[in-house]
């Protein structure tokens, strides 16, 4: 019985799909592409796993800007250095829009958010508070003792684990590093790493990622209307993550608005929003929906990035031991100099080649690799091909970290030396280096993703030798990643530590 309903259901599509088509539509000259099917368009190539890999595969077959379609979308994948300067400088405002997104408006409480929010005055101006206050130099710093008292948490951690020869799953500790000072900044709320509501705020969080990573038929086939998330069950399970991430949000804000609530020893972020909300200083309402919506994006951004980049950091460590080695002693001979016994923020600027490893972990896995998709505004051409308005346009920052003509024969290679041989940086000017994108929708919050991530690894090259346990070899180690926004490894890192004595 089901396989009929399926099968009338799909036969309803394809009228439908005859019945909607513009017979007169304009032609355009697309990038190159795989042939993709009536209806479905390529929905039936494309991969789930890797799929930052599966599409440099196909920027070797078809070019640096390549198409695609997935029901009435039309897609471009743009995978070079020089294009993506084309896109996110040459013509920025033309695709500073995000593409329609069921899921996205859902979560984002109608795209009132820095991240998702169509490119609009409200939008320009929440960016410029995010980037003047949120994301200041100066509020970054003020949460420094957050982060370095959690990365003391966890290197405690990992000594107990040591003292018994046990493996640590790197990952895990990541993610409650995190956790504990994304809640801390944005709420002002220090939670019991393995109580209740650590474990609630965890299961919320994956559940507003993964509806933010999902396709909804809806998006790519609008002539079915909802059926088909509604049959697959989308519809139900994003409205019941939505209504739990909801429920804890204005728990958040109700106690932040209690006239007897305890004041926190750094004004939060969320204290911040509620005095922007109070003020009412744009043209635009600042409503509480708002104030969620923004403070999401903290959230989200803040727990993804710096967990995901510290575990492949110390992945591709364990492939390259002559790294690994040349890392830890820059670090332990500066604390031997020093007389101290761990590395702060204030003490990152004075390890050259540790900062270089950083960037290079940055590179070879941007831990968004294919950047948040834009949405072209107005038809225009891209080295030579129509772009026509409303295509969504992929910049695969994965591939452009292999771009042959900026990193040379050898893109593949864990090589931390390549950003002492020449001056690079993730500030968004350098096209072929862009793991925080660039241009008008670059991330806000770039200062506080690489201050979350340098303090921790740098303490773990500082205080531990690592080994992979049961005889594991460093070619076993799977490089596969997890699907979603932030692309974490798919397999949790673990690893066996050893104290090191420092003299």
């Amino acid at each position: 019985m089901e396989d009929i309903i399926i099968g009338v259901v799909a036969l309803a599509v394809v009228l439908l799909f005859f019945l909607y088509r513009k017979p007169n539509a304009k032609r355009y000259k697309l990038p190159p592409g795989p042939l993709g099917l009536p209806v479905i368009g390529n929905l039936h190539q494309l991969q789930n796993l890797n799929p930052q890999r599966f599409f440099y595969g196909w920027a070797k077959k078809y070019g640096p800007i390549f198409s695609y379609k997935i029901g009435c979308k039309t897609m471009v994948v743009i995978s070079s250095a020089e294009l993506a300067k084309e896109l996110l400088k040459t013509q920025d405002v033309n695709f500073a829009d995000r593409p329609q997104h069921r899921g996205h408006e859902v979560i984002s409480y109608g795209r009132r958010d820095m991240a998702l929010n169509h490119y609009t005055p409200y939008y320009r101006e929440i960016r410029k508070m995010g980037m003047n206050h949120l994301f200041s130099p100066t509020r970054v710093a003020t949460f420094k003792h957050v982060r370095e008292e959690e990365a003391r948490r966890m290197m405690v951690k990992i000594g107990k684990a040591a003292e018994r020869s046990e493996p640590v799953d790197i990952s895990e500790l990541m993610l409650t590093f995190t956790n504990s000072v994304v809640c801390r900044q944005a709420f002002g709320k220090k939670y019991n790493e393995d109580g209740e509501e650590m474990k609630r705020f965890i299961n919320i969080l994956y559940g507003t990622q993964s509806v933010m990573g999902k396709i909804f038929f809806s998006d790519f086939f609008p002539f079915t209307g909802y059926v088909f998330d509604d049959l697959t069950n989308l519809t139900a399970y994003m409205k019941e993550c939505f209504e739990r991430q909801d429920t804890y949000l204005q728990e958040i804000i109700d106690e932040t608005l209690d006239p007897n609530k305890i004041k926190p020893e750094t004004e939060s972020m969320i204290d911040l929003l509620m005095q922007i909300y109070k003020d009412q200083p744009f043209a635009s309402e600042f409503t509480i929906d708002n104030v969620k919506a923004v403070i999401l994006n903290i959230v989200v951004a803040g727990t993804d990035t710096a967990a995901a980049a510290v575990v492949w950091g110390m992945t591709y460590l364990m492939k390259y031991p002559q790294v690994m080695k040349k890392a830890q002693a820059e670090v332990r001979d500066y604390v031997i100099e020093k007389g101290l016994t761990f590395i702060t923020e204030d003490d990152v600027k004075n390890l050259p080649y540790f900062r270089a490893l950083v960037k290079e972990t940055l590179r070879i896995e941007p831990v968004i690799p294919l950047l948040v998709p834009r949405a072209c505004i107005q038809d225009t051409k891209i080295a030579g091909y129509d772009i026509p308005a409303g295509t969504t346009v992929n910049v695969n920052a994965w591939a452009v970290s292999r771009d042959e003509k900026y990193w040379g024969p050898n893109p593949d290679e864990f090589r931390p030396e390549r950003f002492l041989e020449k001056d690079v940086d993730f500030k968004g000017t350098d096209y072929e280096f862009i793991p925080f994108g660039s241009g008008r929708r670059m991330c806000p919050g770039m200062r506080l993703g690489a201050a979350m991530l340098e303090v921790p690894y740098a303490n773990l090259l500082l205080n531990y030798n690592f080994k992979l346990p049961n005889g594991m070899k460093p070619e076993d180690i799977n490089m596969d990643v997890m699907t979603g926004l932030a692309m974490h490894k798919s397999e949790h890192l673990k690893l066996v530590p050893e104290k090191v004595n420092i003299k």
